[in-house]
Protein backbone atom coordinates (compact mmCIF):
# COMPACT_ATOMS: atom_id res chain seq x y z
CA UNK A 1 0.00 0.00 0.00
CA UNK A 2 1.32 3.43 -0.53
CA UNK A 3 1.98 5.81 2.47
CA UNK A 4 0.37 9.04 3.07
CA UNK A 5 3.20 12.00 3.48
CA UNK A 6 3.28 12.90 7.02
CA UNK A 7 2.90 16.72 6.37
CA UNK A 8 -0.41 16.47 4.56
CA UNK A 9 -1.81 13.97 7.33
CA UNK A 10 -2.86 16.67 9.77
CA UNK A 11 -4.40 18.86 7.13
CA UNK A 12 -6.38 16.24 4.80
CA UNK A 13 -9.44 14.46 5.54
CA UNK A 14 -10.52 10.89 6.05
CA UNK A 15 -11.75 10.55 2.40
CA UNK A 16 -8.36 11.53 1.21
CA UNK A 17 -6.67 9.66 3.28
CA UNK A 18 -8.46 6.32 2.61
CA UNK A 19 -7.67 6.90 -1.10
CA UNK A 20 -4.06 7.30 -0.82
CA UNK A 21 -3.93 4.00 1.08
CA UNK A 22 -6.33 2.37 -0.98
CA UNK A 23 -8.23 1.60 2.06
CA UNK A 24 -11.75 0.74 0.84
CA UNK A 25 -13.50 -0.31 4.23
CA UNK A 26 -12.56 3.65 5.32
CA UNK A 27 -13.56 4.95 2.09
CA UNK A 28 -17.19 3.00 2.43
CA UNK A 29 -17.36 4.22 6.23
CA UNK A 30 -16.69 7.35 4.87
CA UNK A 31 -19.10 7.59 2.27
CA UNK A 32 -21.73 5.85 4.30
CA UNK A 33 -21.22 8.67 7.07
CA UNK A 34 -21.39 11.74 4.60
CA UNK A 35 -19.03 14.22 3.02
CA UNK A 36 -18.87 17.98 2.85
CA UNK A 37 -18.23 19.13 -0.24
CA UNK A 38 -14.98 20.81 0.89
CA UNK A 39 -13.71 17.22 1.82
CA UNK A 40 -14.90 15.63 -1.59
CA UNK A 41 -13.06 18.42 -4.25
CA UNK A 42 -9.87 18.25 -1.00
CA UNK A 43 -6.45 18.57 -3.14
CA UNK A 44 -2.80 18.24 -1.85
CA UNK A 45 -0.20 20.67 -2.79
CA UNK A 46 -0.09 19.33 -6.17
CA UNK A 47 -3.67 19.91 -6.41
CA UNK A 48 -4.96 16.60 -7.27
CA UNK A 49 -8.05 15.25 -5.28
CA UNK A 50 -8.12 11.56 -4.04
CA UNK A 51 -9.87 10.40 -6.76
CA UNK A 52 -6.77 11.75 -8.59
CA UNK A 53 -4.52 10.05 -7.02
CA UNK A 54 -6.39 6.64 -6.59
CA UNK A 55 -6.22 6.87 -10.79
CA UNK A 56 -2.63 7.40 -10.73
CA UNK A 57 -1.80 4.83 -8.98
CA UNK A 58 -4.36 2.27 -10.12
CA UNK A 59 -6.47 1.48 -7.02
CA UNK A 60 -9.47 -0.15 -8.46
CA UNK A 61 -11.72 -0.63 -5.76
CA UNK A 62 -11.21 3.08 -4.86
CA UNK A 63 -12.08 5.00 -7.69
CA UNK A 64 -15.46 1.94 -8.07
CA UNK A 65 -16.40 3.69 -4.60
CA UNK A 66 -15.85 7.22 -5.42
CA UNK A 67 -18.38 6.99 -8.41
CA UNK A 68 -20.89 7.29 -5.72
CA UNK A 69 -18.72 10.16 -3.87
CA UNK A 70 -21.78 13.19 -4.27
CA UNK A 71 -20.04 16.53 -4.63
CA UNK A 72 -17.24 15.36 -6.76
CA UNK A 73 -16.11 17.16 -9.65
CA UNK A 74 -14.25 14.44 -11.82
CA UNK A 75 -13.36 17.05 -14.09
CA UNK A 76 -10.97 19.06 -11.98
CA UNK A 77 -7.52 19.60 -12.82
CA UNK A 78 -4.03 19.79 -10.81
CA UNK A 79 -1.55 22.16 -11.02
CA UNK A 80 -0.23 20.77 -14.69
CA UNK A 81 -3.94 20.21 -15.90
CA UNK A 82 -3.85 16.53 -15.36
CA UNK A 83 -7.62 15.66 -14.89
CA UNK A 84 -8.25 12.08 -13.08
CA UNK A 85 -9.10 10.53 -16.39
CA UNK A 86 -5.80 11.60 -18.17
CA UNK A 87 -3.42 10.32 -14.90
CA UNK A 88 -5.73 6.95 -15.62
CA UNK A 89 -5.23 6.98 -19.69
CA UNK A 90 -1.43 7.90 -19.68
CA UNK A 91 -0.70 5.25 -17.00
CA UNK A 92 -2.63 2.46 -18.97
CA UNK A 93 -4.49 1.72 -16.69
CA UNK A 94 -7.74 0.39 -18.80
CA UNK A 95 -9.79 -0.84 -16.41
CA UNK A 96 -10.21 2.75 -14.65
CA UNK A 97 -10.77 4.13 -18.03
CA UNK A 98 -13.62 2.07 -18.15
CA UNK A 99 -14.82 2.40 -14.56
CA UNK A 100 -14.29 6.65 -15.11
CA UNK A 101 -16.22 6.38 -18.93
CA UNK A 102 -18.72 4.12 -18.15
CA UNK A 103 -19.98 5.15 -13.90
CA UNK A 104 -18.40 8.73 -14.05
CA UNK A 105 -21.63 11.28 -15.16
CA UNK A 106 -20.57 14.58 -16.88
CA UNK A 107 -17.09 13.20 -17.98
CA UNK A 108 -15.06 15.51 -20.66
CA UNK A 109 -13.17 13.91 -23.13
CA UNK A 110 -11.77 16.71 -24.55
CA UNK A 111 -10.39 18.72 -21.41
CA UNK A 112 -6.56 20.00 -22.08
CA UNK A 113 -4.03 20.00 -19.84
CA UNK A 114 -1.27 23.58 -19.74
CA UNK A 115 0.31 22.18 -22.85
CA UNK A 116 -3.15 21.57 -24.63
CA UNK A 117 -3.09 17.59 -24.48
CA UNK A 118 -5.92 15.44 -24.18
CA UNK A 119 -6.70 12.12 -22.53
CA UNK A 120 -6.34 10.75 -26.03
CA UNK A 121 -2.93 12.46 -27.06
CA UNK A 122 -2.21 11.14 -23.97
CA UNK A 123 -2.88 7.78 -24.05
CA UNK A 124 -1.63 7.66 -27.97
CA UNK A 125 1.87 9.09 -27.18
CA UNK A 126 2.23 6.08 -24.42
CA UNK A 127 1.15 3.57 -26.71
CA UNK A 128 -1.80 2.64 -24.61
CA UNK A 129 -3.71 0.87 -27.13
CA UNK A 130 -6.33 -0.16 -24.91
CA UNK A 131 -6.85 3.07 -23.42
CA UNK A 132 -6.98 4.46 -27.10
CA UNK A 133 -9.67 2.40 -27.97
CA UNK A 134 -11.95 2.83 -24.81
CA UNK A 135 -11.65 6.73 -25.39
CA UNK A 136 -12.51 6.18 -29.30
CA UNK A 137 -15.37 4.00 -28.49
CA UNK A 138 -16.26 6.31 -25.72
CA UNK A 139 -16.93 9.38 -28.22
CA UNK A 140 -12.85 10.70 -28.27
CA UNK A 141 -12.71 13.43 -31.26
CA UNK A 142 -10.03 12.02 -33.38
CA UNK A 143 -9.53 14.92 -35.10
CA UNK A 144 -8.60 17.21 -32.15
CA UNK A 145 -5.35 18.99 -32.33
CA UNK A 146 -2.84 20.17 -30.09
CA UNK A 147 -2.34 24.34 -30.42
CA UNK A 148 1.13 24.06 -29.73
CA UNK A 149 2.14 21.71 -32.64
CA UNK A 150 -0.99 20.76 -34.01
CA UNK A 151 -1.22 16.87 -34.17
CA UNK A 152 -3.73 14.73 -33.36
CA UNK A 153 -3.33 11.22 -31.57
CA UNK A 154 -2.93 9.24 -34.61
CA UNK A 155 0.03 12.23 -35.46
CA UNK A 156 1.23 11.80 -32.26
CA UNK A 157 1.51 8.02 -31.81
CA UNK A 158 3.33 8.24 -35.79
CA UNK A 159 5.55 10.88 -33.88
CA UNK A 160 6.22 8.90 -30.62
CA UNK A 161 7.01 5.28 -32.49
CA UNK A 162 3.42 4.24 -30.76
CA UNK A 163 3.14 1.33 -33.04
CA UNK A 164 0.33 -0.42 -30.86
CA UNK A 165 -1.68 2.41 -31.13
CA UNK A 166 -1.43 3.56 -34.68
CA UNK A 167 -2.53 -0.08 -35.11
CA UNK A 168 -5.56 0.23 -33.17
CA UNK A 169 -6.70 3.34 -34.73
CA UNK A 170 -6.11 2.14 -38.06
CA UNK A 171 -8.12 -0.79 -37.25
CA UNK A 172 -11.17 1.02 -35.30
CA UNK A 173 -11.62 3.44 -38.69
CA UNK A 174 -11.77 0.62 -40.31
CA UNK A 175 -14.72 -0.63 -38.60
CA UNK A 176 -16.16 2.62 -36.94
CA UNK A 177 -19.17 1.04 -35.19
CA UNK A 178 -19.64 -1.65 -33.24
CA UNK A 179 -22.72 -3.46 -35.42
CA UNK A 180 -22.82 -6.69 -33.23
CA UNK A 181 -23.77 -4.86 -29.85
CA UNK A 182 -27.07 -3.89 -31.97
CA UNK A 183 -30.24 -6.10 -31.60
CA UNK A 184 -30.99 -5.57 -35.76
CA UNK A 185 -27.26 -7.44 -36.46
CA UNK A 186 -27.56 -10.99 -37.93
CA UNK A 187 -24.90 -13.29 -36.99
CA UNK A 188 -24.83 -15.10 -40.25
CA UNK A 189 -22.27 -14.31 -42.79
CA UNK A 190 -23.54 -11.80 -45.22
CA UNK A 191 -21.52 -13.48 -48.65
CA UNK A 192 -22.82 -16.88 -47.69
CA UNK A 193 -26.04 -16.92 -49.95
CA UNK A 194 -24.04 -15.30 -52.90
CA UNK A 195 -21.28 -18.78 -52.33
CA UNK A 196 -23.96 -21.22 -51.73
CA UNK A 197 -25.56 -19.81 -54.95
CA UNK A 198 -21.93 -20.06 -56.79
CA UNK A 199 -21.36 -23.71 -55.49
CA UNK A 200 -24.60 -25.42 -56.15
CA UNK A 201 -24.18 -24.21 -60.12
CA UNK A 202 -23.31 -26.21 -62.07
CA UNK A 203 -18.90 -25.14 -62.65
CA UNK A 204 -17.69 -23.64 -65.73
CA UNK A 205 -14.88 -25.29 -67.91
CA UNK A 206 -12.37 -22.44 -66.75
CA UNK A 207 -13.29 -23.36 -63.61
CA UNK A 208 -12.89 -26.37 -63.42
CA UNK A 209 -9.29 -25.96 -64.86
CA UNK A 210 -7.93 -23.45 -62.66
CA UNK A 211 -9.13 -25.96 -59.82
CA UNK A 212 -7.10 -28.33 -61.40
CA UNK A 213 -4.42 -26.68 -61.65
CA UNK A 214 -4.40 -24.78 -58.40
CA UNK A 215 -1.23 -26.07 -56.03
CA UNK A 216 -3.03 -26.49 -52.59
CA UNK A 217 -0.73 -23.49 -51.01
CA UNK A 218 -2.43 -22.55 -47.15
CA UNK A 219 -3.78 -18.96 -47.98
CA UNK A 220 -4.45 -16.72 -45.27
CA UNK A 221 -7.80 -15.67 -44.22
CA UNK A 222 -9.27 -12.70 -45.68
CA UNK A 223 -10.65 -9.71 -44.44
CA UNK A 224 -14.14 -10.29 -43.98
CA UNK A 225 -13.87 -13.90 -45.03
CA UNK A 226 -15.86 -16.53 -42.95
CA UNK A 227 -12.60 -16.89 -40.04
CA UNK A 228 -12.94 -13.49 -39.49
CA UNK A 229 -16.57 -13.29 -39.17
CA UNK A 230 -16.41 -16.64 -36.82
CA UNK A 231 -14.18 -14.77 -34.43
CA UNK A 232 -16.07 -11.21 -35.01
CA UNK A 233 -19.21 -13.23 -33.40
CA UNK A 234 -17.70 -15.49 -31.20
CA UNK A 235 -14.80 -13.62 -29.48
CA UNK A 236 -15.51 -11.52 -25.82
CA UNK A 237 -17.93 -8.43 -26.29
CA UNK A 238 -18.31 -8.62 -30.05
CA UNK A 239 -20.38 -11.55 -29.92
CA UNK A 240 -23.97 -11.25 -30.14
CA UNK A 241 -24.84 -14.25 -28.04
CA UNK A 242 -23.29 -12.30 -24.95
CA UNK A 243 -24.72 -9.12 -25.97
CA UNK A 244 -28.09 -10.93 -25.63
CA UNK A 245 -27.90 -12.99 -22.92
CA UNK A 246 -26.69 -9.81 -20.66
CA UNK A 247 -29.60 -7.04 -22.36
CA UNK A 248 -27.55 -4.12 -23.46
CA UNK A 249 -29.34 -0.71 -22.11
CA UNK A 250 -28.40 0.48 -25.41
CA UNK A 251 -29.42 -1.80 -28.22
CA UNK A 252 -30.23 1.06 -30.49
CA UNK A 253 -27.16 2.77 -30.10
CA UNK A 254 -24.06 0.74 -30.16
CA UNK A 255 -20.65 2.56 -29.95
CA UNK A 256 -19.36 4.32 -32.58
CA UNK A 257 -16.23 6.67 -33.07
CA UNK A 258 -17.33 10.19 -32.92
CA UNK A 259 -20.17 9.75 -30.80
CA UNK A 260 -20.78 10.37 -27.40
CA UNK A 261 -22.08 7.57 -25.63
CA UNK A 262 -23.80 7.94 -22.19
CA UNK A 263 -22.81 6.34 -19.08
CA UNK A 264 -24.54 4.30 -16.71
CA UNK A 265 -25.82 6.93 -14.07
CA UNK A 266 -27.16 8.80 -17.13
CA UNK A 267 -28.80 5.95 -18.65
CA UNK A 268 -30.86 4.93 -15.49
CA UNK A 269 -31.54 8.55 -14.52
CA UNK A 270 -29.90 8.60 -11.60
CA UNK A 271 -26.89 11.64 -12.66
CA UNK A 272 -26.49 13.72 -10.00
CA UNK A 273 -26.56 17.67 -10.75
CA UNK A 274 -23.13 18.71 -12.45
CA UNK A 275 -20.77 20.23 -10.16
CA UNK A 276 -20.18 24.03 -10.61
CA UNK A 277 -18.31 24.66 -13.82
CA UNK A 278 -14.55 24.80 -13.34
CA UNK A 279 -12.34 26.79 -15.39
CA UNK A 280 -9.45 25.09 -17.12
CA UNK A 281 -5.85 26.28 -16.52
CA UNK A 282 -5.17 28.73 -19.04
CA UNK A 283 -2.21 28.65 -21.65
CA UNK A 284 0.30 31.53 -20.92
CA UNK A 285 1.37 32.72 -24.29
CA UNK A 286 5.09 33.29 -24.96
CA UNK A 287 7.75 30.81 -26.88
CA UNK A 288 6.26 27.48 -27.53
CA UNK A 289 8.15 24.20 -26.52
CA UNK A 290 7.12 20.83 -26.71
CA UNK A 291 8.47 18.59 -23.79
CA UNK A 292 7.19 15.11 -24.30
CA UNK A 293 5.57 13.65 -21.40
CA UNK A 294 8.12 11.07 -19.49
CA UNK A 295 7.20 8.84 -16.96
CA UNK A 296 9.19 8.07 -13.51
CA UNK A 297 11.79 6.08 -15.70
CA UNK A 298 11.74 8.78 -18.49
CA UNK A 299 13.39 12.33 -18.11
CA UNK A 300 12.95 13.08 -14.72
CA UNK A 301 14.97 10.06 -13.29
CA UNK A 302 17.94 11.68 -14.23
CA UNK A 303 17.05 14.51 -12.13
CA UNK A 304 18.53 14.27 -8.34
CA UNK A 305 15.48 12.90 -6.30
CA UNK A 306 15.01 16.15 -4.27
CA UNK A 307 14.63 17.70 -7.35
CA UNK A 308 11.63 15.99 -8.87
CA UNK A 309 8.29 16.47 -8.90
CA UNK A 310 6.13 14.74 -6.11
CA UNK A 311 2.52 13.95 -5.28
CA UNK A 312 0.64 14.03 -2.11
CA UNK A 313 0.82 10.07 -2.22
CA UNK A 314 4.94 10.21 -2.28
CA UNK A 315 7.23 10.25 0.82
CA UNK A 316 8.87 14.32 1.76
CA UNK A 317 12.21 13.63 0.28
CA UNK A 318 15.44 15.16 2.29
CA UNK A 319 17.24 17.97 0.48
CA UNK A 320 20.66 17.23 0.50
CA UNK A 321 22.82 19.30 3.38
CA UNK A 322 25.38 21.38 1.73
CA UNK A 323 28.73 21.69 4.19
CA UNK A 324 31.08 24.86 4.06
CA UNK A 325 35.27 24.54 4.55
CA UNK A 326 37.39 26.87 4.31
CA UNK A 327 39.67 26.57 1.25
CA UNK A 328 43.17 26.08 1.67
CA UNK A 329 45.74 28.37 1.55
CA UNK A 330 47.91 28.31 -2.43
CA UNK A 331 50.50 29.84 -3.80
CA UNK A 332 47.48 31.24 -6.23
CA UNK A 333 45.71 33.27 -2.87
CA UNK A 334 45.09 37.08 -4.66
CA UNK A 335 46.73 39.85 -2.75
CA UNK A 336 45.30 42.95 -2.10
CA UNK A 337 46.52 46.13 -3.64
CA UNK A 338 47.58 48.97 -0.96
CA UNK A 339 44.98 51.61 -0.85
CA UNK A 340 46.46 55.04 -0.23
CA UNK A 341 46.15 56.77 3.01
CA UNK A 342 42.68 58.17 2.88
CA UNK A 343 41.28 56.21 -0.09
CA UNK A 344 37.71 54.93 0.86
CA UNK A 345 36.99 52.53 -1.83
CA UNK A 346 37.85 48.81 -2.20
CA UNK A 347 41.13 47.82 -4.03
CA UNK A 348 40.63 45.05 -7.00
CA UNK A 349 42.41 42.22 -6.02
CA UNK A 350 45.32 41.59 -7.99
CA UNK A 351 46.33 37.74 -8.64
CA UNK A 352 49.59 35.84 -9.38
CA UNK A 353 49.19 36.03 -13.18
CA UNK A 354 48.40 39.42 -13.36
CA UNK A 355 51.91 40.30 -11.38
CA UNK A 356 54.00 38.31 -13.45
CA UNK A 357 51.85 39.27 -17.20
CA UNK A 358 52.82 43.43 -15.77
CA UNK A 359 56.49 41.77 -14.67
CA UNK A 360 57.17 40.78 -18.13
CA UNK A 361 56.13 43.57 -19.98
CA UNK A 362 58.22 45.83 -17.52
CA UNK A 363 61.18 43.74 -18.67
CA UNK A 364 60.40 43.92 -22.42
CA UNK A 365 60.19 47.77 -22.58
CA UNK A 366 63.34 48.39 -19.89
CA UNK A 367 65.35 45.25 -23.25
CA UNK A 368 63.25 47.96 -25.71
CA UNK A 369 64.70 51.11 -23.68
CA UNK A 370 68.19 49.73 -23.55
CA UNK A 371 67.87 48.66 -26.52
CA UNK A 372 66.99 52.45 -28.09
CA UNK A 373 70.12 53.55 -25.71
CA UNK A 374 72.53 51.11 -27.41
CA UNK A 375 72.12 52.17 -31.08
CA UNK A 376 72.03 56.14 -29.83
CA UNK A 377 75.18 55.30 -28.25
Amino acid sequence: MSQAPSCFGCRLGALYRACVHNDSAQLQAVLDGGVSPEEATQVDSNGRTGLMVACYHGFESVVALLSRCPFLDVNQQDKEGDTALMLAAQAGHVPLVSLLLNYYSGLDLERRDQRGLTALMKAAMRDHSECVAALLMAGADLTAVDPVRGKTALEWAVLTDSFNAVQRIWQLLRRPRVEQLSKHFQPEWPALPGLVAQAQAAPSLLNRLQARLSLPFAQSPQEGGVLDHLVTVTTSLASPFLTTACHTMCPDRPPELGTRSKSVPELLGTAPPPPPAHQSPQIVPGPQFFIPYQGPQGMLSMCPQWLQPRDGASPKPQAPKILLSKAPSSSSQCQLKPRPAGHQSLALPVWRYQELRMMRRRQEEEARWAQSQGKMG
